[in-house]
């Protein structure tokens, strides 16, 4: 019979598909030229013969010549089963068959079979969706065609994506996805109060359907919504670079809050921090604010200011992102200047207004 494709995959004659699709993996990837740098021209060898044992075994009409005639058959002139002119399965006239198989008519004789095997990388790129993961397929023997992907992608050895096992399944790995790429965007405390929409340009690479890519540039909108935090999170999907058999990276913006001039934010509070004299803390003072919307705010502070005092003013802090029609509260915080020094008459003053 001269090759036993049979021998080859390492099947019996009644494997069913699956099997001679989980022989072919675990056999192609071992014997990958890639995997094997030390003895490729070997690797080369077994790795085409697995391929081709593969593509006769798996086609009926390949097989049934195989079986009947063997490898002579599949090159010689042997009529398949079945053929005359253009039998099922089979072409008219110099027509191609399933997968590789050429039928050729001679007049008035009968219809012959020749055996043309497909290359083994185009195989092998049915199965797992690339045909080198390192940019070669050895030498070039063999008709073998080059096939180079940008490096770095798979980063470890693209083989320990696959069970080798004792002819368990193997799994193609899917596609990476790259890391996402994350910006803050700065934002003023009137804008977290009243929401905004920015506009962000960007730049990233994608690419056509023959694999080149371009620049191109694209503005991403970005809706604040009133109340929310530092460290919010707007992911726009897969607006990283396009590059072959990586799904692009995720572009996440993460909201944080530019410093304000008079307001600082505690959760949903605001808290501000008012200067006054030790006499307007004894006596009365009021607050004068403008409030983040605009609005001008006066607030009377009757009672004895000490220096731990704290005024709470209801509902005037930040909107409360899940229902912005309510709010956090405005906390007044006073910082009151004690006088370096007092007159004796003032003393005195102190004593009688003060004392008991």
């Amino acid at each position: 019979m001269g090759v036993d494709y049979y021998k080859i995959l390492q099947v019996d004659k009644t494997a069913k598909d699956d099997d001679l699709k989980k022989a072919y993996r675990k056999l192609a990837m071992k014997w990958h030229p890639d995997k094997n740098p030390n003895n490729k021209k070997e690797a080369e060898a077994k790795f085409k013969k697995i391929s081709e044992a593969y593509e006769v075994l798996s086609d009926p009409q390949k097989k049934a010549v195989y079986d009947q005639y063997g490898e002579e058959g599949l090159k010689g002139q042997v009529p398949p089963p079945g053929a005359g002119g253009a039998g099922p399965g089979g072409a008219g006239p110099g027509g191609a068959g399933p997968g590789g198989a050429t039928f050729f008519s001679t007049g008035d004789g009968p219809t012959t079979f020749q055996f043309n095997p497909r290359n083994a990388d185009d195989i092998f790129t049915e199965f797992f969706g690339f045909s080198s993961p390192f940019g070669g397929m050895g030498g070039g023997g063999g008709g073998m065609r080059q096939t180079r992907f940008q490096g770095g992608m798979f980063g470890n050895d693209i083989f320990s994506s696959y069970s080798e096992g004792g002819g368990g399944s193997m799994h193609q790995s899917a596609p990476r996805k790259a890391p996402q790429i994350e910006k803050k965007l700065p934002c003023s405390l009137e804008e977290l109060y009243k929401g905004a929409t920015k506009r962000m340009k960007i730049s990233r690479d994608i690419a056509d359907a023959s694999g080149r890519t371009m620049q191109v540039e694209e503005i991403l909108t970005i809706d604040i919504k009133p109340g929310w935090k530092k460290g919010t999170k707007i992911t726009f999907p897969e607006k990283g670079n396009e590059q072959p058999n990586i799904v692009p990276a995720d572009l996440v913006f993460i909201i944080d809050e530019k410093p304000h001039p008079v307001f600082t934010r505690d959760g949903n509070d605001l808290v501000v921090t008012q200067k006054i004299s030790l006499a307007e803390a004894l006596t009365g003072y009021t607050v004068h604010l403008t409030a983040l919307d605009g609005r001008n705010l006066t607030i009377p502070v009757n009672t004895l200011i000490h220096p731990n005092y704290e005024e709470v003013v209801p509902r005037e802090g930040m909107p409360i992102q899940k229902d912005p029609t309510k709010r956090g509260n405005l906390r007044i915080k006073f910082d009151i200047k004690f006088p370096t020094r007092l007159t004796a008459e003032q003393k005195a003053g102190i004593k009688r207004l003060l004392g008991p």
